[in-house]
């Protein structure tokens, strides 16, 4: 645990990320937002240094993550002029954690390497509690040996790791995941407003779905709080959004026609524009009850 660990992005997620690898005995040695009280609040929990600057993230540690929104802010943190993670970056590893495009990721491992630097994928198909239980399902792209040099780091994060191959791939197939989820959440939010609408007990519309081919891991995490409207952000509609387009637009680049992941992409698209986008993707329901917003 000699390994230097410092984090970029440390909103709920990158923040228990952190947490549990402090836990874990690892230095944290440096944290980083562009929201600076959020990061400065971590920094005095745990307490380690409120870096100023990306590049002083780079050189306060060995190993760095990066725990951004988008591309946009995956490439500002790795630019190629100014105040950037690649500044002193020789030797160091990057292990890029947002759910991003495939081609972003590429682009982050070439300018990484252009400096002497290695970057991972380490895509995450799980939420805040497994973020700070260390209880992630990661799914990891890039060179095998960065992998390997960084696997017990992730081994403290995850207890379902998987090396998925080359740089890109780890965000395709996390993209796959988030568009079958979504399509599932929003199928189940439109289940259980028919239900609803046609009078039925909602109660006992859960537990026939949970019993039949209905049956999905959103029914378990999202079900009861469609019925109650208990949306709490754990995986935002926003997000969501986002995330659907990725996947999208893949399908499009593949040459494939996807009308269930554009409806899909359409709703949560509909909820950013309703000012919803900050509830949970559970909040997909709110477009689908009668008498809601939709």
């Amino acid at each position: 645990m000699s390994e230097k660990i410092a984090f970029v992005g440390v909103g709920r997620m990158g923040a228990n990320m952190a947490r549990r690898l402090h836990e874990c005995g690892y230095t944290i040695a440096a944290v980083y937002d562009a929201h600076g009280t959020s990061a400065a609040a971590l920094a005095e929990e745990l307490k380690t240094v409120h870096a100023p600057s990306l590049a002083a993230v780079t050189a306060a540690a060995e190993v760095i993550f990066t725990v951004v929104t988008d591309d946009a802010a995956q490439l500002a943190v790795f630019a190629a002029s100014g105040d950037s993670l690649l500044s002193g970056a020789k030797g160091k590893i990057f292990i890029n954690c947002a759910t991003i495009t495939p081609a972003t990721h590429v682009e982050v491992e070439r300018r990484a390497k252009a400096v002497g630097a290695a970057s991972l994928e380490g895509c995450m198909a799980s939420s805040i509690p497994q973020a700070r239980n260390g209880t992630l399902y990661l799914m990891c792209g890039g060179e095998r040996e960065n992998f390997e040099r960084v696997k017990p780091i992730l081994e403290k994060l995850s207890t379902a790791l998987r090396y998925i191959g080359t740089t890109g791939q780890a965000a395709q197939v996390k993209a796959l995941v988030n568009m079958v989820m979504n399509i599932n959440t929003a199928g189940l939010a439109e289940g259980l407003g028919l239900g609803n609408a046609l009078g039925l007990d909602l109660d006992m519309l859960r537990e026939v779905f949970a019993q039949t081919g209905a049956n999905s891991q959103v029914l378990k995490t999202d079900g009861e709080d469609m019925q109650n409207r208990a949306h709490d952000c754990y995986f935002s509609a926003a997000h969501a959004a986002k995330d659907s387009g990725i996947a999208y637009q893949l399908g499009r680049d593949a040459g494939l026609r996807l009308p269930l992941a554009q409806a899909t992409k359409e709703q949560f698209e509909e909820m950013v524009r309703l000012g919803l986008g900050g509830l949970d993707k559970s909040g997909v329901a709110e477009l689908t009850f009668k008498e809601r917003h939709g």
